[in-house]
C-alpha cells in the first residue's frame, strides 16, 4: 500500500553519525511514512542500531553496492511512498513536525515539496542557516544560480523520480534534481522555518572541488557555457563576499 512518504537513508559504516537521524524519524508527529534503509553490507554497528530504533515502518536491504547513487537507485526501484525524502546518516529532520509540514502542501499533487536547511556540527549544535536560500517559487530554471535546495530538502514525486546519472560521482544530486524539476509542473515551498538539519563534512565537503567541477559541467549541459561561465564569476564573488564576512 502506497504511503505519502518514503523516508530513505543510503548507510555504509555509518554507526557513528546514524543515531541523530534515527531519532528525527522516530519523532515525526505524522506517521504517514515507511523509512527505507538501503545499506551497503555495513560491518559496524549500523544495521543494529536501525533495528534497535523500533521505527514503525522500517525496511531494511543490505548488500554490497558500486556507491552512493547506485544504492539511491536502488531505494527509487524499492520505495512505496508517494514522495521521496532522502535522509542522509547524519542529518536529520529539523524538527518533530517537519513531515506533517510537508504533509500539509501535499494535497495539490505538487511534484516538488521544498524548505530550507539549517545546517548543524558534530556536535548538533545549529551553526546557522544554509548559504543558498530556497526560493518561494521553483523552477527547473532556479538551479542555473546554483542547488538552491538542499538535496534532503527536496522531496520529489516518485513518478517523476529518475534514476541517478552514475557517471558523476559528487553531483548526481543536482542533476537529478534539475530533472525532476524539468518534468514538475508545479512544487509546493512549505514555509521559511526549516525542515531539515544538514551535518556539515558530509561526502561532498571531503570532495568539493571535484563537486563543484562536476557541477559546473552540469549546469553547462542543462543552462548553456556562456551563461553558466558568466554566472561563475558571480559566483566567486558571492563566495568572496561569504568568506569576508565570516
Amino acid at each position: 500500500m502506497e504511503v505519502l512518504f518514503s523516508v530513505i537513508t543510503v548507510t555504509w559504516n555509518a554507526a557513528g553519525v546514524i543515531a541523530p537521524t534515527l531519532k528525527s524519524v522516530k519523532e515525526q508527529s505524522c506517521t504517514d511514512y515507511e523509512y527505507l534503509v538501503v545499506d551497503g553490507a555495513s560491518t559496524d554497528d549500523t544495521l543494529r542500531m536501525v533495528n534497535e530504533a523500533g521505527i514503525a515502518g522500517t525496511r531494511i536491504v543490505s548488500e554490497r553496492d558500486k556507491g552512493l547513487y547506485d544504492a539511491m537507485n536502488k531505494a527509487i526501484r524499492l520505495a512505496k511512498g508517494k514522495y521521496l525524502i532522502w535522509m542522509n546518516a547524519g542529518d536529520a529532520f529539523a524538527a518533530a513536525d517537519s513531515l506533517a509540514r510537508m504533509a500539509a502542501v501535499s494535497g495539490s499533487n505538487p511534484g516538488v515539496i521544498y524548505g530550507q536547511t539549517q545546517v548543524v556540527n558534530a556536535e548538533r549544535k545549529v551553526v546557522g542557516m544554509r548559504h543558498l536560500t530556497a526560493p518561494a517559487v521553483l523552477t527547473a530554471d532556479s538551479f542555473k544560480h546554483g542547488m538552491l535546495v538542499c538535496h534532503q530538502a527536496f522531496a520529489a514525486r516518485r513518478d517523476l523520480a529518475p534514476q541517478y546519472n552514475l557517471a558523476y560521482r559528487f553531483s548526481a544530486d543536482y542533476d537529478w534534481c534539475i530533472r525532476v524539476l524539468q518534468q514538475s509542473d508545479h512544487n509546493a515551498y512549505v514555509g521559511d522555518a526549516p525542515i531539515v538539519s544538514f551535518l556539515t563534512d558530509g561526502l561532498t565537503d571531503k570532495h568539493h572541488k571535484a563537486s563543484l567541477k562536476e557541477r559546473y559541467h552540469i549546469m553547462c549541459h542543462y543552462y548553456g557555457t556562456v551563461a553558466t561561465t558568466i554566472r561563475h564569476i558571480g559566483f566567486a564573488f558571492r563566495t568572496l563576499v561569504r568568506k569576508v564576512k565570516n
